[in-house]
């Protein structure tokens, strides 16, 4: 009996030395899957921070002194396919809401994965789509999409979204956007839907892609695709003053010393007599007896001007520092993604383009206003700027365009920069002697380095098939070309 029960501890032994090494590392107290509702908070906090100091450089918002920007002078080459990162997280909360069968964070699964993809084709043209994040390390060697292509499917996708959310649907959890509220999901979709095709106008007679009809039909028809309403509506990250969720230029030494406003913005607010350059920027150092609201008190640099001639205009006291709230403040303001602000605009322009019945005027006016309610401007003054800046009878889109820049002012990340790249408006100047790029505001950024090493034939058969075999930042993407 002795031998037996000896032979059954040994069996027991060996049995628990069989055991995985990684079954002891698990804590039962610590979740191992991550929830759509966790993934959510981290995708939201991610797509939505859209304060990008590269971009105000490259919008002549700001200027740069410490030393020669390439967004400032448009000196840049290539960027990187860093969104699919972005958009991995996208596909993991699928992946999960599909597990637990969730249904309702597909829609919102399908919003970010258009807003992430036409960060990516305005970025470079063409760009992998169909073959991207299929999984065993999302294929070494994707196919690249056609630009068109990926806008028919994106706007499909938002379609599909937009009606996959009803008055029974499930409010999502993790949600620190809307706090549930699927109606305004719904809002921002059909809002994101307008912005993408406004972003073709260059391709209205397209009959493939049918964009005025697309555009009319969401308008026309608000019970189906309601769309934003006011401010409270903005896809917009609000900020805390809690490590890792303070407004990103909070204590940001380079914004304090370094970053400055740009000349042309600064003249161009004064020119309007615009009171949101009082909460754009501080009064420049030798203005400083003047009073906060005396527009003498501001001075901008050309951004297009050399660093040194840049600094000379510093070092005399002429030029304006961003508002200290943005470096001060951990809060200060959200940073709006997508806003209703901008929907009004966009309103604005379809209206001037034919595209929907309406009165220009009125859309423009709730965009105007929106945008100044948004940096607090009193009513009173934001009545006497609509009475002395009312949308003129000529040069209307010229007017609509000037507004939507003057709201980006540190928010939507490089999305005014892609809009002034389809109007032209407003000119951004270059003519200083520090711009590079032959005096030229780039079209696109150049293809990732490491797809040339990696996926070597599938980028080269794109930079044929898109900019006759020259991958440059000059090059015209489809979307660029009228038709």
């Amino acid at each position: 009996m002795r031998k037996i029960y000896s032979i059954a501890v040994l069996l027991l032994v060996i049995a628990a030395g069989c055991k995985k090494f990684e079954d002891f590392q698990t804590d039962p107290n610590r979740p191992t899957v991550a929830t759509p509702d966790l993934l959510l908070n981290t995708v939201i906090q991610e797509a939505f921070q859209s304060t990008n100091l590269g971009a105000t450089l490259a919008t002549r918002q700001m200027v740069f002194i410490n030393e020669a920007s390439n967004e400032q002078y448009y000196g840049w080459d290539r960027a990187e396919f860093s969104t699919y990162n972005n958009l991995r997280q996208v596909i993991k909360m699928e992946q999960e809401a599909n597990r637990l069968q969730k249904t309702e964070y597909i829609p919102l699964v399908k919003f970010f994965k258009a807003y992430y993809f036409m960060r990516l084709t305005n970025t470079f043209g063409d760009v992998p789509y169909t073959a991207a994040l299929k999984g065993e390390q999302d294929s070494l060697a994707p196919v690249y999409d056609k630009q068109q292509d990926i806008f028919i499917s994106v706007l499909d996708d938002l379609e599909a979204a937009n009606a996959a959310i009803t008055t029974t649907t499930v409010p999502v959890q993790g949600d620190i956007l809307y706090n549930g509220s699927m109606i305004k999901w719904k809002r921002l979709i059909n809002s994101l839907s307008l912005r993408i095709l406004m972003s073709l106008s260059l391709k209205e007679n397209n009959a493939t892609l049918n964009v005025k009809a697309r555009f009319a039909k969401i308008v026309n028809d608000p019970n189906t695709y309601p769309l934003m309403t006011d401010n409270t509506d903005n896809g917009q990250l609000t900020f805390f003053d809690v490590s890792g969720t303070r407004y990103p230029t909070y204590n940001d030494n380079d914004v304090n010393t370094a970053y400055y406003m740009e000349g042309t913005f600064v003249d161009l607010l004064k020119r309007l007599e615009d009171p949101r350059l009082f909460h754009f920027a501080e009064k420049a150092p030798k203005s400083v007896s003047l009073p906060d609201s005396d527009f003498d008190a501001y001075g901008g640099a050309k951004g297009s001007d050399l660093v040194d001639d840049i600094g000379k205009k510093v070092l005399a006291g002429e030029v304006s520092r961003i508002k200290k709230r943005y470096t001060d403040d951990a809060v200060n303001e959200p940073s709006i993604a997508i806003g209703y602000a901008e929907t009004q605009f966009t309103l604005a322009e379809a209206v001037v383009r034919g595209w929907i019945n309406g009165n220009a005027a009125t859309y423009y006016n709730k965009g105007v206003q929106a945008s100044m309610q948004f940096y607090k401007i009193p009513q009173d003054s934001i009545d006497a700027y609509l009475t002395t800046n009312a949308l003129p009878a000529n040069g209307q889109l010229e007017a609509i365009m000037t507004q939507k820049y003057i709201a980006s002012f540190m928010n939507s990340d490089w999305h005014f920069f892609f809009e002034q790249r389809r109007t032209g408006l407003p000119v951004f100047d270059v003519s200083g002697a520090g711009v590079l790029n032959n005096k030229r505001v780039p079209k696109r950024w150049m293809y990732p380095i490491k797809e040339s090493q990696t996926n070597q034939k599938n980028v080269e058969a794109a930079i044929n098939s898109q900019f006759a075999g020259d991958d440059n930042i000059n090059g015209i993407m489809w979307m660029l070309k009228a038709e």
